[in-house]
């Protein structure tokens, strides 16, 4: 989408007063650098958009380009545009966005954008250098949550039998590497799944698994092992891989499919933008069309995101693990449906037991880190995010009922949660003004 979403006057006047906030969970500090951090989800090449890095280093310019209009957003939606508040008029501390600001700045942070929605509101939108509300940024491995929020769509539509659906099954026929017989190399030691209670009740839960002793075997990959990133094939998250995909193949699928199982399925974390390929790919096999339009029917035309751009693999396949484009108001949308269970206006968008699947663990990263279905989960439970290369960040605190955007280029998106941990999050008051 190549213009931005302009707020309309209905929206605020719409709004009403008496949001409700909960208290905030502990969260943890986050400092380690992971792969996806230095590697993740990028396209390979220089970065097209204008980066602001020098001028941010000698200090950081930024704008307020929302007007000082005040409002609260209950019972409204941003489908048409986001309310515009005051951090205090929504129980936020002003000064204590400001000192972020204040740290970024001194550190010499190539940010884009920032953006804090607390209530349903806009209470600080800031742009640096030469960006504004109507620029799109490239989301990198953002992309990622918003295919796993197809996956649960298409799930609920019975496009998708479920998450412990054997992967191979959805490509008959095709010719892989080591999928005629098993392979028989032991797996590496790596650290173990988290035990998840099956969830019998929902289609999403996975049951029983299959026994995980014996060879390994791309046949006991499931649809959840994709999502979890422990999928058992060798993956490389480098730019080195995209390049090999980009170069060599015409057939990103079979790229993926033809690395060797490297552990068993759903035992180990790797984190792979292959994986979350194969799901846009069953997405558009199970639909029978393309991932794209199906994401304009059922998720982006619902939040009011009109026809954003997305890079498709040499197959047409929009690519999963990164690509999409979007700007940091639409960014924060899919944020605010995750933090409403994946209702919108009047309507289920995505499945509340999908929002509640996959935002809660499967899997340990390390000990700063979980992982849901595409989504970084804080080991606190105080927020979850989606993360993409150059900091990217969707990040969302269902106890304080907020929404943080960010775009930038930096090397790591732990100094944005860190902005967020020290300043955003306890900005927030237990309860705004309009509660009492």
């Amino acid at each position: 989408m190549k213009s931005g979403i302009i707020l309309c006057a209905a929206c605020a006047a719409l709004a009403l007063a008496g949001c409700h906030a909960r208290p905030a969970a502990p969260s943890a500090r986050i400092t380690t650098q992971l792969p996806w951090q230095a590697r993740g989800g990028a396209t390979p090449g220089p970065q097209t958009s204008p980066d602001p890095a020098t001028a941010s280093k000698a200090g950081i310019s930024h704008r307020q380009l929302a007007p000082s209009r005040s409002t609260s957003a209950a019972g409204t939606w941003p489908t048409r545009g986001w309310p515009i508040s005051t951090p205090e008029e929504q129980g936020m501390d002003g000064s204590k966005l400001a000192e972020m600001l204040a740290s970024a700045r001194a550190q010499g942070l190539a940010l884009h954008s920032v953006l804090v929605i607390r209530h349903g509101c806009i209470v600080m939108e800031k742009y640096f250098g030469t960006y504004d509300q109507d620029t799109t940024h490239s989301l990198y491995s953002v992309t990622k949550s918003f295919v796993s929020a197809l996956v649960g769509i298409a799930i609920r539509k019975g496009l998708i039998s479920g998450v412990s659906h054997p992967v191979m099954g959805y490509f008959p026929g095709g010719t892989f590497v080591g999928t005629a017989s098993g392979m028989t190399s032991s797996p590496p030691a790596q650290q173990s799944r988290q035990a998840v209670p099956p969830r019998t009740s929902s289609p999403f839960g996975a049951g029983a698994r299959a026994s995980q002793s014996g060879a390994l075997s791309k046949g006991a990959i499931t649809v959840q092992d994709l999502l979890t990133m422990s999928s058992g094939l060798s993956w490389l998250e480098a730019d080195e891989t995209y390049d090999r995909m980009y170069a060599s193949s015409t057939d990103w699928v079979k790229f993926v499919l033809d690395n060797p199982m490297e552990a068993q399925p759903g035992q180990s974390f790797n984190y792979s933008s292959g994986n979350s390929h194969l799901l846009s790919a069953i997405v558009q096999k199970t639909s029978r069309m393309s991932t794209y339009d199906f994401a304009l029917a059922n998720l982006f035309r619902p939040l009011g995101i009109q026809d954003p751009d997305w890079e498709r693999d040499p197959s047409g396949i929009p690519i999963g693990g990164w690509g999409l484009s979007l700007t940091p108001r639409d960014m924060a949308k899919l944020g605010y449906l995750y933090l409403h269970g994946g209702k919108w206006e009047q309507r289920q968008v995505v499945p509340s037991s999908w929002v509640k699947a996959s935002t809660e663990p499967h899997i340990r990263v390390d000990d700063k880190w979980q992982y849901g279905y595409q989504w970084w989960l804080d080991p606190g439970k105080s927020y979850f995010a989606a993360i993409g290369r150059w900091g990217q960040t969707i990040l969302v605190v269902p106890g304080q009922d907020l929404v943080v955007v960010f775009t930038a280029h930096i090397d790591s998106n732990d100094t944005e949660v860190d902005l967020a941990r020290k300043y955003i999050i306890p900005a927030c008051s237990p309860s705004s003004p309009s509660d009492s």
